[in-house]
């Protein structure tokens, strides 16, 4: 649209550019999927011009300025809906809250599985001394008892990045209080909301900054910048190849670690996510009073009173 070269001499006039152009993009986005998704089918194989090309444009906007504004102006607009409508705002909350409850009651089990495998390594390593283990039906998937001892790792980042926000919504993080018992039920709103904007949002989007080109730089050849120009990305797309990271750590150990910078950047955007949910809630409660503290808030029964109370308590 031209509207940032046009008005961005002050940051006023850059800031109202990229969100009036942020309704132009989101539509442009939404009507042309194969410029930025193309890529997709070819995942890990041979890529066209135009393949290379949209991954070139996937990469650049996954952590541009255009992007951050997108996002922006959906959460205002979901915001200014959820003021004039609260029902609808309530209905928000219980759909993120409800989606991190989700993934993480699921990824949960992760923790289980890890024990199991590693009872299943120290079982057959100590008394039937195997130094590789198959698993499947039909098809075999073969690795040594390194591998999949190594692999462990990657069940413990499942549960730490992909159960933290359903640990959030349920309480279960260590508050350190020096200031927030003390204050009135409206004021402890507010330092939520506070919270949720200035510490959760701004700590989420550095991360992904970071984790996104970390990400990029162990799936695809030659490596793109932060720095890189849209135009600039395009035209080195077409020396791109899959280089996805297959090294390991050890001899024979677990060698799929791009998993993890995946799982970082899945950890950032639940956070964000959260952080959204967190806010809405935090404003519904201030703005409704005690009456709605916890409303629809979907809690695990432990089945203990003393571990209730302290879910309780948190």
């Amino acid at each position: 649209m031209g509207l940032v070269d046009a008005w961005g001499g002050n940051a006023f006039g850059w800031v109202a550019a990229h969100l009036i152009e942020a309704f132009y993009n989101i539509g442009f986005a939404l009507l042309n999927p194969g410029l930025w998704l193309a890529w997709v089918p070819h995942i890990n194989g041979p890529m066209e011009a135009d393949a290379k090309a949209a991954l070139a444009r996937f990469i650049y906007y996954g952590a541009s300025v255009e992007f951050f504004f997108a996002v922006l102006v959906i959460f205002l607009m979901v915001t200014i809906a959820g003021m004039i409508r609260n029902s609808f705002m309530w209905g928000c909350v219980r759909a993120l809250e409800g989606f991190a409850n989700g993934v993480g009651r699921v990824a949960a089990w992760a923790g289980l599985l890890m024990v199991l495998q590693q009872i299943v390594i120290i079982f057959l390593q100590g008394v039937f001394a195997v130094s590789d283990i198959s698993l499947g039906f039909g098809v075999t998937f073969e690795r040594p008892v390194s591998w999949w001892s190594d692999e462990l790792k990657l069940y413990n980042a499942i549960v730490i990045t992909m159960c933290a926000t359903y640990t959030f919504v349920q309480g279960g993080h260590v508050r350190v209080d020096l200031v927030y018992s003390a204050i009135s039920y409206r004021a402890k709103r507010v330092v939520d909301m506070f919270g949720s904007l200035f510490f959760m949002v701004p700590a989420s989007i550095v991360i992904w900054l970071y984790g996104w080109f970390f990400m990029w730089r162990h799936l695809v050849l030659p490596n793109a910048s932060a720095s890189d120009t849209l135009d600039r990305l395009v035209t080195r797309s077409q020396a791109f190849q899959w280089n996805i990271e297959t090294i390991s750590t050890s001899a024979n150990g677990f060698d799929a670690y791009f998993l993890f910078k995946i799982l970082l950047l899945i950890f950032t955007f639940m956070v964000m996510v959260q952080a959204v949910a967190f806010f809405f809630r935090s404003f519904l409660e201030w703005k409704e009073g005690e009456a709605s503290e916890g409303k629809y808030l979907d809690k695990d029964k432990l089945g203990d009173e003393t571990a209730d109370l302290v879910a309780k308590i948190h």
